[in-house]
């Protein structure tokens, strides 16, 4: 390994987002480079969407190779980038960037990250049904990735708002090349959520509610929909075991949280601005082995 000494050409790369003091993205990505032998940092930088264009200038003129968005900033990213990968203009958000000479590209990993986090916790739930809650950024990104990869049928809750518009026109869009039924629904009703969960295969928090600092809050507040031997699984890692998670468990549920997602969907990222793969081996032992 060499030595994590900054010089006058090492490469930086970043994390935007607001709240980013509880990531461990800086250290995982921190240490892929070092074990590569890369001179590049990745700092991460408490950003929210008021300032985002700003600090977006500030990346281009400073050539920062690459950076991450996290919430809230991953829709808005969108339109600040001069090119989008497929999955990114699809998603209507960006969660990578990569800046060559100025130029930037947005991509969307958090999809391909949560199927592979998906078969990381040992599930296979290609052909089978998902309920999926949310219809932001990480949550469309999951929900395109999934009927890409063979998820027979996804139901899609949100409340009435313009992201729901934005759902109804992305399921549009999917809907003509590809086999997975989608529907959308209105939040509101609990009795077709309830439904709908029934006869899923999993049930998925694509949403920031039960996120560290407000950690007793739950997208779901009625326990009676979780049903032993339903995945239950949030996009969410700090804290570890969300409210939404305890109660799935407590009623007999597989249950999984967002830290194999964060991974896989730095490892894409990661290999986006060096042209490496990450260890990724390496980095769930030092930082994910303990963390489940």
């Amino acid at each position: 390994m060499m030595s994590r000494e900054i010089t006058g050409h090492t490469t930086l790369t970043a994390l935007l987002g607001s709240p980013v003091g509880h990531s461990i993205s800086p250290a995982m990505h921190n240490a892929g480079f070092e074990a590569l032998g890369l001179d590049y940092v990745y700092l991460a930088f408490d950003v929210g969407t008021e300032g985002l264009a700003r600090a977006v200038d500030g990346m281009k003129v400073l050539g920062v190779r690459g950076f991450n968005l996290t919430m809230p900033d991953k829709n808005l990213m969108c339109e600040l980038c001069d090119r989008l990968s497929p999955a990114a203009e699809l998603a209507g958000a960006v969660n990578t960037v990569l800046n060559e000479d100025g130029v930037l590209t947005g991509y969307m990993t958090d999809g391909v990250g949560y199927m592979r986090s998906v078969k990381e916790a040992g599930y296979d739930i290609i052909g089978g049904k998902m309920t999926l809650l949310g219809a932001g950024g990480a949550a469309t990104a999951i929900m395109i990735q999934a009927a890409l990869d063979g998820v027979a049928e996804i139901s899609v809750f949100n409340s009435r708002s313009p992201r729901f518009e934005r759902a109804e026109r992305i399921i549009g869009q999917l809907k003509e090349g590809c086999p997975c039924q989608l529907h959308l629904y209105d939040f509101s009703d609990p009795a077709v959520l309830k439904k709908e969960i029934a006869s899923s295969d999993i049930l998925v928090n694509g949403t920031s509610v039960g996120m560290a600092p407000n950690t007793e809050d739950c997208v779901i507040k009625d326990p009676s929909v979780f049903m032993p031997g339903l995945i239950v699984s949030d996009v969410i890692y700090n804290p570890r075991e969300t409210r939404l998670l305890r109660m799935a468990k407590q009623a007999g549920c597989h249950t999984f949280n967002g830290m194999y997602m964060l991974l896989y969907q730095g490892a894409e990222a990661f290999k986006i601005w060096t042209g490496h793969e990450m260890p990724v081996e390496m980095i769930k032992e030092r930082y994910f082995s303990e963390k489940e």
